[in-house]
């Protein structure tokens, strides 16, 4: 009597899978965009593996780590660098050019804007220092308006604490006749620390702030913070189409300025005078 026959297992092929860096994850543009990346890549049937790292050393442990995985590639959220001896092909998002136009339109905008609220003395506030494209089209539609940048500050880090404390350092050590009357963030999670800041500080300290990144607390009656919202969807959209030799898609969408109340710097009437934040101003 024969033995029953055993079924063959079909084992289908695995997915590829490709390992998305990111760290400060607390900072909520990066969580935007980790929503975003996943889901598209996910979309494409790509399966991704968080390598949270804020070190060269960190990320190549990580990578070590994840050897049996067979990584496909590296995707680096803004803010993230890959180690130079990663053999992995890897996508920086922020290095793109679509992500760097939007950046230089994000600066010159938002510039405009606050040179036509009549402001005369303009700053920036960075995380690290470095000449980011946001940056640099700001200074450029300054000068071109024959304004200058009167101020550059760093907070160290891309936290709201670091924020804080660079901007009540300048407004202790700056002349009050002498202060910057507006300043563009490079991210809403520094615009939330400098402002809170001009508000501790008080002495009917007034300071028009923008931010970049439109994040969900940026619409708060807190803050009402005027904020860069790049289209994000179609900034991630088409780099993956590009680094994955897919057809790439324009639906012709840009990001724009959202704007609140915060770059006024100060209670105007109408609308703002009904909202949560014109008492803090």
């Amino acid at each position: 009597m024969s033995s029953p026959s055993i079924p063959v297992l079909t084992v289908p092929a695995l997915p590829p899978i490709i390992g998305v860096v990111a760290s400060r994850l607390l900072n909520p543009c990066q969580q935007k965009m980790l929503d975003e990346v996943t889901r598209q890549l996910n979309a494409r049937g790509i399966i991704t593996v968080l390598l949270n790292a804020e070190t060269d050393v960190a990320l190549t442990a990580l990578i070590q780590q994840a050897t049996p995985l067979a990584l496909r590639g590296l995707l680096l959220l803004p803010g993230n660098k890959a180690i130079s001896a990663c053999n992995l092909p890897v996508l920086e998002i922020d290095a793109e050019p679509e992500w760097q136009a939007d950046a230089l339109r994000a600066g010159e905008v938002t510039a405009a804007l606050l040179l036509a609220q009549g402001h005369q003395r303009f700053g920036f506030l960075q995380s690290q220092p470095g000449d980011m494209a946001q940056k640099q089209s700001y200074c450029t539609t300054l000068q071109a308006a024959g304004m200058t940048l009167d101020a550059e500050l760093t907070a160290g880090a891309d936290d709201r604490d670091g924020a804080y404390q660079a901007m009540m350092q300048y407004l202790k050590k700056t002349r009050a006749a002498e202060r910057i009357q507006a300043l563009f963030c490079e991210s809403d999670l520094l615009a939330f620390g400098a402002i809170q800041a001009v508000r501790d500080f008080g002495q009917g300290t007034h300071l028009a702030v923008a931010g970049f990144g439109d994040s969900e607390e940026a619409r708060s009656p807190t803050w009402h913070l005027t904020s860069w919202s790049p289209d994000i969807r179609q900034l991630i959209g088409r780099a993956l189409d590009r680094w994955l030799g897919q057809q790439a898609e324009n639906s012709g969408e840009e990001g724009q300025l959202q704007q609140r109340h915060s770059h006024s710097g100060k209670v105007i009437p109408g609308e703002m005078s009904a909202c949560g934040c014109a008492f803090r101003h």
